[in-house]
């Protein structure tokens, strides 16, 4: 059990001391936002930069370069992680996959269909997507608040879960928030991808190629009008996952280099400032090995995570979760009440029920030591949707009211969420 457990404690880990700079980002975009800076500090945000290359000019202001830019990279690494799960993960099969898959599923209908309903064709009808996506870090975080009394199943449903519910995100943005398509960009952008899952199937990556290509390709999916983001998600599919060398051949070559190493320095009588040539052929020998053993999919997880985690969501949230909370005639608290109650009420009712249902009809099995409070306390938690929520935002309106409005809302609707899901889940597992 200790093969699962140990990597799962380290994303856990990861995860939860992001929370925490995520949370301070919060925090600060919100207090400047409201103190005597705001308009500097709103205002510095919409000043354009000029990227310019013969033939091309990107002119964009300094939140779109973070949202369609920076978050590329998020979406690059939720990629990674769906690909890596759907290969050799927690949803490799349909066993695996369908507790959290029903209730990923639960968790985008019941919440959308709430918004629909609660709205009537009131302005910011657009913003159904918006309660629909969960928040791994801060759940993970509050999840960690409750320590060892949290059973190890839960925590893989909550993940597995996350996973499932970001790939039905992703589908969201490109299906129903892209639009005036540009065929020949996106065509042409396609084209790209398809060359690279056939490099990648052949086994030829190179990840200088792969680099230059993908660029190619943002830049033509931020011109098609299918959004940026979404190029990241389908040249993650394109890494692979294989091992061009095996464990155990590595293991036998690096310890034949480093004997060769360590006999080069045997035969000096004191260390020397610069090394053998015997030395320097060693160090170039582990270093491929170690690239060729390592699956690059799995190495740019790793690499990208701490980056994603500890700069780019914090910088996203410092840039976009700041609001004047100014309570004046432009703000729609219709909206901003209806996205509240979509994230606390639709997300619980969706993910709860359908993963009841998944249960009773024998489709999936409990987790092991999860109780059925434990899952309805874990499916109040599902509601905490604030990062993706704050992205699909920024997409579904251009009027800065409605923003405004949806942010109060996903701010409220996040932070209430979190309050019941912990005292629910405290409460739970003391029982």
């Amino acid at each position: 059990m200790e093969f699962i457990k140990e990597p799962i404690n380290k994303f856990i880990k990861l995860e939860t001391s992001s929370s925490i700079v995520l949370f301070a980002a919060t925090i600060s975009a919100l207090a400047l936002a409201n103190s005597p800076f705001s308009d500097q500090f709103l205002g510095f945000w919409k000043n354009y930069i000029t990227v310019s290359i013969p033939g091309l000019e990107l002119s964009k202001p300094i939140i779109k370069w973070i949202n369609d830019g920076l978050m590329v990279i998020f979406f690059f690494l939720i990629g990674l992680e769906i690909k890596r799960e759907l290969i050799a993960g927690e949803i490799n099969s349909f066993k695996k996959a369908s507790l959290p898959l029903f209730a990923a599923v639960g968790g985008m209908i019941f919440p959308a269909v709430f918004f629909i309903l609660l709205n009537q064709g009131k302005p910011g009808g657009e913003g159904w997507g918006i309660p629909i996506a969960a928040d791994i870090a801060f759940t993970l975080g509050i999840m960690q608040l409750l320590g060892n009394r949290v059973p190890l199943g839960l925590k893989v449903f909550l993940m597995a879960f996350a996973i499932i519910d970001d790939l039905g995100a992703v589908l969201v943005i490109a299906f129903f928030y892209s639009n005036n398509l540009a065929w020949g960009y996106l065509g042409f952008g396609l084209l790209l991808i398809s060359l690279l899952f056939f490099l990648s199937w052949k086994g030829l990556y190179s990840k200088y190629l792969f680099l230059i290509i993908g660029i190619i390709v943002w830049v033509l999916f931020l011109k098609s009008g299918i959004h940026a983001t979404i190029a990241g998600v389908l040249l993650a599919f394109t890494i692979p996952l294989k091992r061009k060398t095996k464990t155990r051949t590595f293991f036998n070559q690096t310890t034949e280099a480093l004997n060769q190493f360590v006999n080069d320095c045997s035969k000096q009588d004191e260390p020397a400032v610069l090394l053998t040539h015997n030395q320097l052929v060693a160090i170039e020998e582990i270093q491929d090995l170690s690239e060729k053993t390592a699956p690059p999919l799995q190495y740019l997880e790793h690499s990208l995570h701490g980056w994603v985690s500890y700069l780019i969501m914090p910088l996203f949230a410092f840039a976009n979760a700041g609001v004047a909370f100014s309570f004046g005639s432009d703000t729609n608290f219709n909206l901003s009440l209806n996205i509240a109650i979509s994230m606390i009420f639709g997300n619980f009712l969706g993910i709860f029920i359908f993963s009841v249902l998944a249960i009773k009809l024998k489709i999936s099995e409990m987790p092991d030591n999860v109780t059925m409070k434990m899952l309805a306390g874990i499916s109040i938690l599902g509601g905490l949707g604030f990062t993706m929520s704050l992205f699909i935002n920024n997409l579904a309106f251009t009027d800065q009211a409605l923003i405004d409005s949806a942010k109060m809302g996903i701010l409220f609707g996040s932070v209430i969420t979190g309050i019941i899901g912990y005292l629910a889940l405290k409460t739970t597992l003391k029982e």
